[in-house]
């Protein structure tokens, strides 16, 4: 059985999908040496649940996040879609690549990335609730096992905009900082299970700007530090249409220009032929 490893992808969030995007793509262009900064231990915090911060001035992380799902349109508004097909464009700059992009998901924990780009062709990374895989023109297929596997679930949470206590051992409000030229509120949230990821929430407007994420892959942990903005209003929910990412010394920029919802069928998800053929 031929295994690799894949990072995760949860659908529209631009740190994952920028994580995705380069451990993809980076596999279908020629190596080159990654250096890879180092990660600042996890310390344990107190429950998720508690809303612990840094500062009794600041927000807790529930009121800047639940500030944020009022802001796209409210909790039920998300709670009430049972899929999402989100397509673009996707452009690497330094590495002379354009392309298309499709992300699929669906609740509770099914995904589908797929990326068309010229010269290259078609690559993707999907999971069906149980199956993780991947198909790249230059290196075949590949199943996601081990704690890769329990990654791409944890990403793959088609809920996960709403940040429930069972995924994080605890949530921090760091700080007040600026966020590419904007006051934002910076929290830490640390999953259960290990590891740390960071985002940032516009002070005015409510609205998720950003995030820090770090994901495993065949190159060793990538790190992608992402923007995320032009947000538009789809059906119920306002969605950042522009995700602007770098990772591995690459810059990513996804357009999104449709995103639609309750459309999906559940066979989108199937795992494909050349996949089945691995699953033992």
């Amino acid at each position: 059985m031929k295994t690799q490893r894949r990072p995760g992808i949860a659908l529209l969030s631009a740190g994952l999908l920028a994580v995705s995007v380069v451990g993809l793509v980076a596999q279908a262009r020629p190596a080159r040496p990654v250096q890879t900064p180092a990660q600042p231990p996890v310390t344990p915090k107190a429950p998720a649940s508690q809303g612990t911060r840094s500062d009794a001035a600041l927000p807790t992380p529930r009121a800047i996040i639940d500030r944020h799902l009022t802001a796209i349109g409210g909790r039920a508004a998300v709670l009430a879609r049972t899929s999402s097909h989100a397509s673009g464009t996707v452009a690497m700059p330094s590495a002379g690549m354009t392309g298309n992009v499709d992300v699929y998901g669906a609740k509770p924990d099914k995904s589908l990335l797929r990326i068309t780009l010229g010269g290259v062709g078609q690559i993707e990374e999907g999971f069906n609730g149980t199956v993780g895989w991947s198909l790249n023109p230059m290196t075949g297929p590949a199943l996601t096992q081990g704690k890769e596997l329990e990654q791409k679930k944890f990403d793959s949470d088609f809920l996960a905009d709403l940040h429930l206590d069972a995924r994080y051992e605890s949530m921090t409000t760091l700080e007040k900082s600026d966020f590419e030229g904007r006051p934002c509120y910076k929290l830490r949230l640390v999953r259960r299970g290990g590891g740390e990821e960071f985002e940032f929430y516009d002070v005015e407007s409510g609205l998720k700007t950003g995030s820090i994420v770090t994901r495993d892959s065949p190159m060793g942990p990538i790190t992608a530090t992402s923007i995320e903005g032009g947000y538009k209003r789809f059906g119920p929910l306002l969605q950042a249409t522009t995700l602007k990412s770098t990772a591995m010394g690459f810059e990513q920029q996804v357009t999104l220009t449709s995103i639609e919802y309750d459309t999906v069928s559940p066979s989108t998800f199937e795992p494909p032929a050349a996949i089945k053929a691995l699953v033992k």
